[in-house]
């Protein structure tokens, strides 16, 4: 069975945010095994500390990169449709049984050595968004591209 895996530092504070976070995610599992993974995120630290800010959170995340295949969100990575990403997820998860983790980062972003880990990289727009919305954003696609992949309609 296909498993998804959200993960970020930090917990979602807006708190539409995070009930469309908790709505989006139970509309996943009803679908696959999923789960969202928030680790800690760097606190009382100015963004002057920009870089020890990415690597304490870095640490937090790469406990969690094993055994999967990694798809990390990012300004540099590749825009795709919904059906595209729909055919990445089925290729990438169902073929070949891994996990899928979608890796968001956080305010700063991700350290550059957990960007490296990621087996692909995936950009939702060329505008730029809130580290809390592209959560969202991502969970609504994956959501979408699932939808796309059982042959379910989708609401538009």
């Amino acid at each position: 069975m296909m498993e998804i895996v959200f993960l970020w530092p930090g917990k979602t504070k807006n708190p539409h945010y995070k009930a469309l976070q908790a709505d989006y995610l139970e509309k996943i599992e009803r679908l696959v095994r999923a789960r969202i993974i928030e680790t800690s995120e760097t606190r009382g630290l100015e963004e002057k500390w920009a870089e020890k800010i990415l690597e304490k959170e870095a640490r937090g995340l790469e406990k969690h990169l094993k055994d999967g295949y990694i798809i990390c969100l990012s300004d540099k990575g590749e825009q795709m449709n919904s059906k595209e990403l729909a055919k990445l997820i089925e290729d990438k998860a169902l073929k070949s049984g891994k996990k899928l983790v979608f890796l968001v980062g956080g305010f700063l972003g991700l350290a550059p050595r957990i960007a490296a880990c990621a087996d692909f990289c995936l950009s939702l727009s060329a505008m730029t968004f809130s580290h809390e919305l592209a959560r969202i954003m991502v969970l609504e696609q994956v959501y979408r591209s699932l939808c796309i992949i059982k042959g379910h309609s989708y609401p538009k």
